[in-house]
């Protein structure tokens, strides 16, 4: 039987029975008994049958009914059967006051199945209903009896239980009717059996006040109605919904909002009403109480605006998150785009902490549960069966760490979305989520659709290439022969018509063998059959490289046959090989590169391993290449270069490999040596080959070279091989010019030597290790000091004194000369500010400062010259910075301003060791520099050589001639200077006025010269 029917039947059993009581009042004890019991038995039979989620507030309401039934019962029986004609109080008001206790917890209980979260408006509108219904009760129920001072305790008991009572339900039924969605038949049935109670309960308190009060008269419909309703509302299958989670979304349109307004109105105006009423009446009792109870409705709204404020700012929250949403899903283009965006819509959506993830698939996973769904009733997005679900996390394999899981299916097709998460987040995410599932469902078809455009699309465009390619493609039968060819195969192999003809015409006849072997084996779907190379043949005769990718599409319906791809590839294999000897080659020499040597060496090694032959590798480095750069230019470099190369290949063996490493590195591996000593001859030969110099635009060019050289006997492989000639060259490079080693264990220990030394001078400089010794420039007429060249010296913790020729060159590798050579000025400066100051003269005595290429032309060595001569207070007269030639010769205007800028400044420049470099006479005739300082090498040999005293004398009279003073260094004899003064050179230093002394000691040196000139 149907619910309908079973509720039609209901109804007209309890109008018959109504009728009945009216019609015979001799019998309405059992009548009235009998509806009662109705109702209750309704109650239990519609929950048996339609099983709520929670049964027990539907049992609290039969329990409700029945005790109702049962005051009654009693009641009627002292009236009747005990012919008590007044019989209040009595155990019946006792029966009476459990009603509403149940009948609350009953409604509390449906209220808490109901809830989801913490809902405190829904709590705040309540409570304001409460309290304007409880002034109501006690001005106009509950005052009267408590004012009746000819009533008895048990009477006022008895008579103020009912409305209290009534105002407990009054407040659980408003909490409950707070709750959102959209209220079935059930709901409203049971809100009237609640109404008809409370408003028959108020009308028979106010006609027992008056008197009036019979058993049997109409305001016993009253009653009937409550009997009848909540057994009607059980049998209702939408009872369900009392029970069910129904979150209180905000923000979403529900016809409650209307009258839950107009109910807060009407709320607030109870105060301001029941005061005008007494004032009316002149009965201005309950002031206090009517203050009271507004002022406290008063607060409950604030709150209640407040929190409505909140709930607002975050339903815009929320609506602007799946605003945002649907923007973004619009402009997606992939199903992954999607999905992030689902993800981080929903992690919007839910609190920061909240543990929660989400899944899309294209199929479901699991089964629909119309009894699960959930959202909101007055929002339907989607038509029922389409609408979220709420299911176990079980069913959903990705999601089972979750309880419960929300399933939102996505449009039409059978695309799910999956939300796992706490339930009272996806109840309240429910309405949320099945817009979101909406929007998605959109984008996915859209996406779907427009992939099948873009399929169809490629389709026609697929045919288009192949019509316009420039590869052939060519279908071939079982027996070989063609049965399709592309347009292109006219202009790839001269051929207008191959349709029908034998594959093997195409295939020159010495590949022929291999195609048929290549066609077997794609047939067959074993072996290689794609990016192999065969020549064609053209229909002209001519041969080009085609490469050939090799398809089985027999099984494919549309082409039943085998397919070729042909492609001319002649022009890429011959730009192929070019590259290839580009890539192993030096593009300079065109000797072999490191690549090509490494390679090499590797096999060779390998091969000696094997045989138990010797293999020999040289490294070769130019000495001076870099200066040679610097002063020439790099064209020059670069044509001494070629030239190296050249001397190489002729001067060793026609099967050696010559390789160029890297600028000016070079190597070569002797292969087959005999002995160890042939190989050395060979390392003999090349540095004597490389000794002579090389004519180059009518210079001469110097192409020295240090050579390291390594064996396989003492080498295990390639790596150590090359390795072992490095440390052999590096020994080679510090024996100096044109030498070459062999790789020796010693070796070994002189570079970790070379390397300790350089670790030490490390810490010197931050340690300040390092000493300046100062020796006299003099007068060579007068014999008085002019000035002093500081001389740097390092004082090392074990090996003592170390002199600048030992590290010097080390400093200048490792970029320390620049802090070396800073120090070495502000301390010069200073001793020199000391010595004109304590020991003063006519003529102020400067100090020579070195100064190294590297030094030179490190970014702001102006900057810091012009800081410490103002630092010291020295004049810049005073200093004098010595360079090389080679800052010189190198054709740098930013050398030659800086040069001119420091003169500007007073400061004086001179040339050091002049005519031991790459001398260029034009180069004194426009640099700014002040001094010629001649080198020791020239002063010791002129003595016994008339040429080098030539020579000497030329520099001396080329100087005055263009206005530069003249040093003379190294003089050690008396004859050195009586020459140098004769010849009219002005300046000396060396052992034979002073050897280099410290600070300390220039005053005593000055003092004994001061006292040796004054006469006697």
């Amino acid at each position: 039987m149907s619910a309908r029917r079973v509720s039609v039947g209901f109804t007209v059993w309890l109008a018959v029975l109504t009728v009945l009581f009216y019609a015979f009042p001799q019998q309405k004890l059992v009548i009235w008994t009998l509806i009662g019991l109705s109702g209750a038995a309704a109650v239990v039979a519609g929950t048996r049958l339609h099983r709520p989620r929670r049964r027990l507030p539907w049992y609290l309401l039969a329990a409700s009914l029945v005790a109702l039934n049962t005051g009654d019962a009693y009641y009627n029986w002292l009236v009747e059967v005990a012919h008590d004609p007044d019989p209040f109080p009595s155990y019946a008001d006792l029966i009476y006051m459990s009603v509403p206790v149940l009948l609350a917890a009953a409604l509390l209980g449906f209220m808490a199945a109901r809830t989801v979260g913490r809902d405190r408006n829904a709590l705040l509108e309540a409570l304001m209903v409460t309290a304007a219904l409880a002034l109501l009760a006690w001005v106009y129920l509950v005052a009267p009896f408590v004012r009746d001072s000819g009533m008895t305790i048990n009477e006022r008991v008895a008579s103020i239980s009912g409305p209290i009572g009534d105002l407990v339900c009054v407040a659980a039924l408003a909490r409950l009717l707070s709750t959102g969605g959209r209220r079935p038949v059930a709901a409203n049935l049971l809100v009237l059996g609640v109404l008809s109670l409370l408003i028959t309960d108020c009308v028979y308190a106010i006609d027992l006040v008056a008197g009036g009060w019979q058993v049997g008269g109409p305001v016993d419909v009253g009653w009937v109605v409550f009997y009848g309703a909540p057994g009607l509302a059980a049998l209702q299958p939408s009872m369900r919904w009392l029970t069910e989670p129904m979150p209180r979304l905000p923000g979403y349109a529900s016809r409650a909002n209307t009258l839950q307004g107009a109910m807060l109105l009407a709320v607030s105006l109870v105060g301001p009403l029941v005061l005008l009423e007494e004032a009316i009446r002149g009965d201005l009792r309950d002031v206090p109480l009517i203050a009271c109870v507004t002022l406290l409705i008063s607060m409950l709204g604030v709150l209640w605006s407040t929190g409505s404020r909140t709930q607002f700012v975050a339903t815009l929250d929320r609506e602007f998150a799946l605003r945002e949403a649907g923007a973004r899903l619009v402009s997606a283009t992939t199903a992954a785009e999607v999905g992030e965006v689902v993800r981080s819509t929903v992690a919007r959506l839910l609190p920061a902490e909240a543990p929660h993830a989400v899944v899309l698939t294209e199929q479901a996973v699991a089964a629909h549960d119309e009894a699960g769904e959930v959202g909101d009733l007055d929002r339907e997005v989607s038509p029922p069966g389409r609408r979220p679900w709420l299911t176990a996390g079980r069913e959903v394999p990705e999601l089972s760490r979750f309880e419960h899981v929300l399933c939102c299916p996505l449009g039409a097709e059978s695309r799910m979305l999956y939300l796992g998460a706490a339930e009272d987040r996806l109840r309240l995410l429910a309405g949320s989520m099945e817009v979101l599932a909406s929007q998605t469902g959109l984008a996915l078809a859209r996406i779907t659709l427009t992939e099948e455009v873009h399929r169809a699309q490629s389709e026609a465009y697929f045919r288009t290439l192949v019509l316009h390619a420039s590869d052939v493609i060519m279908i071939v039968n079982s027996d070989d022969t063609i049965r399709y060819a592309s347009p292109s195969a006219h202009t790839v192999l001269d051929a207008p018509d191959l349709v029908g003809a034998s594959l093997e015409t195409v295939i020159d006849l010495a590949d022929r063998t291999r195609f048929r072997h290549m066609l077997a084996q794609a047939r067959a779907g074993v072996g290689r059959h794609d990016g192999m190379d065969f020549t064609a043949v053209r229909g002209d005769g001519d041969r080009l490289q085609i490469e050939v990718d090799c398809r089985d599409m027999r099984d494919e319906p549309t082409v039943g046959g085998v397919v070729l791809t042909l492609r001319d590839v002649t022009e890429r294999r011959k730009l192929e090989r070019e590259l290839t000897h580009q890539a192993l080659h030096d593009s300079l020499t065109g000797l072999a590169n490191r690549v090509l040597f490494t390679d090499r060496a590797q096999h060779a090694a390998a091969r000696a391993g094997r045989d138990g032959t010797l293999v020999g590798v040289l490294l070769i480095d130019l000495n001076g290449f870099r200066m040679i750069n610097e002063a020439l230019g790099h064209t020059v470099g670069d044509r001494l270069l070629v030239g190296v190369a050249e001397r190489l290949t002729d001067v060793l063996r026609p099967g050696d490999t010559v390789a160029r490493l890297g600028a000016d590195e070079f190597a070569a591996l002797i292969e087959d040596v005999s002995h160890l000593s042939e190989l050395e001859e060979i390392a003999g030969r090349v540095t004597t080959a490389l000794t002579a110099p090389f004519t180059i635009e009518g210079e001469q060019v110097g192409g020295v070279a240090s050579v390291g050289v390594a064996t396989t006997a003492e080498a295990r492989d390639a790596n150590e091989l090359l390795r072992q000639a490095d440390l052999a060259l590096n020994v080679a490079k510090a024996a100096g010019r044109g030498q070459w080693r062999r790789y020796q264990a010693e070796v070994h220990s002189a570079l970790v030597a070379r390397l300790e030394l350089r670790a030490a001078l490390e810490q010197a400089v931050s340690g300040g290790h390092f000493v300046l010794q100062y020796q006299p420039i003099v007068d060579l007429l007068t014999d008085e000091a002019a000035g002093f060249e500081a001389l740097v010296r390092w004082r090392h913790p074990t090996r003592g004194v170390i002199p600048p020729d030992q590290f010097i060159n080390l400093a200048e590798e490792t970029g320390l000369i620049v802090q070396i050579g800073h120090w070495v000025l502000e301390e010069a400066l200073r001793s020199a500010e000391r010595w004109n100051r304590l020991v003063p003269s006519d003529r102020p005595r400067y100090v020579s400062v070195n100064v190294s290429a590297r030094q030179f032309r490190n970014p702001g060595f102006m900057d810091s010259v012009r800081q410490v001569l103002a630092e010291s207070g020295v004049p810049p007269r005073a200093l004098l910075l010595e360079i090389t030639e080679s800052l010189l010769l190198r054709d740098d205007e930013q050398v030659w301003a800086d040069l001119a800028a420091l003169r500007q400044t007073g400061v004086r420049i001179a040339i050091d060791d002049f005519g031991t470099g790459y001398s260029s006479l034009s180069y004194l005739r426009h640099m700014p520099i002040d001094v010629l300082k001649i080198d020791k090498s020239f002063i010791d040999d002129m003595v016994h050589s008339r040429k080098q005293r030539a020579l000497v004398s030329a520099i001396v009279q080329l100087a005055d001639t263009l206005d530069l003073r003249v040093i003379a260094e190294g003089i050690e004899e008396p004859v050195h200077r009586e020459m140098l003064a004769s010849m009219g050179c002005p300046y000396g230093q060396g052992y034979l006025f002073s050897r280099p002394v410290n600070a300390a000691d220039i005053y005593g040196w000055l003092a004994s010269r001061t006292k040796a000139a004054r006469p006697a």
